[in-house]
């Protein structure tokens, strides 16, 4: 119980920090501040998708209805965070490059990404949800899909020119932040993946009361 309210404490704190004890970037001003929320909300997208592949090798190897359920819902809430961060990325953008969206290899490839898991709730739901059928489709569907993740988020927007801002420590280890924004970025993407294993703890026991015919209450 404590939890979530230690939770909703942190992330108050993030947001006062970023907007109050963070300097602006120079150049960007006041826009740089959400790099705060745009990193966080990537990061937890990609892992959602991980533990999304992990649920569903679980399900291959049980065949546990369980399993499949905690597969799509975190492959939902991957999807869901990536979105927040396309569109955060693509105000950022606007800012910086003069336009929403400029086709940039990292905004293609995050365009792709969506695309792949886009078409599998598509999928998913034109299959009969009765029967293992719809479950092993689904597993082997987003085991495949996460082999993607790495390849179009760290391996192709790096093959080809682009206008994204170089990653915060460099190729020669070297960090490349303010000390007080990366404190400030560091505490959000620790916020963050706190709220994500929170409402995946919440969705975890749904599943089991359910599982039980029992009542919950959140």
């Amino acid at each position: 119980m404590l939890v979530k309210y230690f939770l909703g404490l942190w992330m108050v704190l993030v947001i006062f920090a970023a907007f109050l004890y963070a300097p602006a970037a120079m150049g960007l001003g006041d826009y740089s501040r959400i790099i705060y929320f745009h990193v966080p909300m990537a990061w937890v997208g990609g892992v959602a998708y991980l533990v999304s592949m992990v649920y569903a090798i679980k399900y291959l190897q049980s065949e546990n209805l369980h399993y499949d359920r905690l597969a799509v819902f975190n492959a939902e809430i991957g999807t869901l965070f990536t979105i927040l961060a396309t569109i955060t990325g693509a105000i950022f953008a606007r800012v910086t490059w003069g336009d929403y969206w400029n086709w940039d290899p990292r905004q293609t490839s995050i365009f792709i990404l969506l695309l792949i898991y886009g078409a599998f709730f598509v999928l998913r739901s034109s299959l009969d949800s009765d029967g293992d059928r719809r479950a092993r489709f689904s597993a082997v569907y987003l085991l495949f899909a996460f082999i993607a993740v790495p390849f179009l988020v760290f391996i192709l927007p790096r093959v080809y020119a682009s206008l994204h801002p170089e990653p915060i420590i460099n190729v020669e280890g070297q960090l490349q932040m303010n000390t007080q924004m990366l404190i400030v970025l560091l505490a959000s993407l620790a916020g963050f993946s706190g709220l994500y294993a929170w409402i995946n703890q919440l969705y975890r026991r749904i599943v089991r009361l359910e599982d039980k015919g029992g009542e919950f209450d959140l």
